[in-house]
C-alpha cells in the first residue's frame, strides 16, 4: 500500500541549499510557490518562523514538497511540535491542502520580519 503523501511548504532552512536540506532531500521537489499575502517570515534568530498577518501578511516565498508519512513524522520530530512549531494548513494559490510550521513560540522583541528567507539586509545568511 503506498504511504500517504502530504504537500509541506517549506520557507527557511529545509529548503534547497539550506542547511537542514538534507531532512527533506529524499522527498519529491514539487516547485517554488508563494503563500497568500496573509503570512509572515519572523526572524527566530539562526532559523525562521511563520506566522500569520491577515492585516499587512505578505506573500512568502518558499518551496513545495510532498512528502510521504515517514518523511513528516521525522520533519515533526525535527521541528519540535507541537513545542517549538506547529504544523497547519497554508494558503498557496493553485493547490489544496498544503501544510506548513508555523512558529509556537513568541517572536522576540522587534524582531524583523519580511516576506523571505534569508531576510535582506543581513541575519538568517544560512538560507
Amino acid at each position: 500500500m503506498a504511504s500517504a503523501i502530504t504537500l509541506l511548504f517549506v520557507y527557511g532552512t529545509l529548503k534547497r541549499g539550506g542547511r537542514n536540506y538534507p531532512r527533506i532531500a529524499d522527498q519529491e521537489f514539487v516547485a517554488e510557490v508563494a503563500t497568500a499575502a496573509r503570512y509572515r517570515v519572523v526572524d527566530l534568530g539562526p532559523y525562521p518562523g511563520l506566522i500569520r498577518d491577515a492585516v499587512n501578511g505578505l506573500a512568502v516565498h518558499g518551496e513545495l514538497f510532498a512528502v510521504d508519512a515517514r518523511g513528516l513524522a521525522e520533519l515533526d520530530e525535527f521541528e519540535d511540535v507541537p513545542n517549538l512549531f506547529v504544523r497547519d494548513l497554508v494558503e498557496i494559490p493553485g493547490y489544496e491542502s498544503v501544510w506548513a510550521y508555523y512558529t509556537n513560540v513568541p517572536a522576540p522583541a522587534g524582531a524583523r520580519t519580511g516576506d523571505r528567507w534569508p531576510l535582506a539586509g543581513g541575519s538568517g545568511r544560512d538560507s
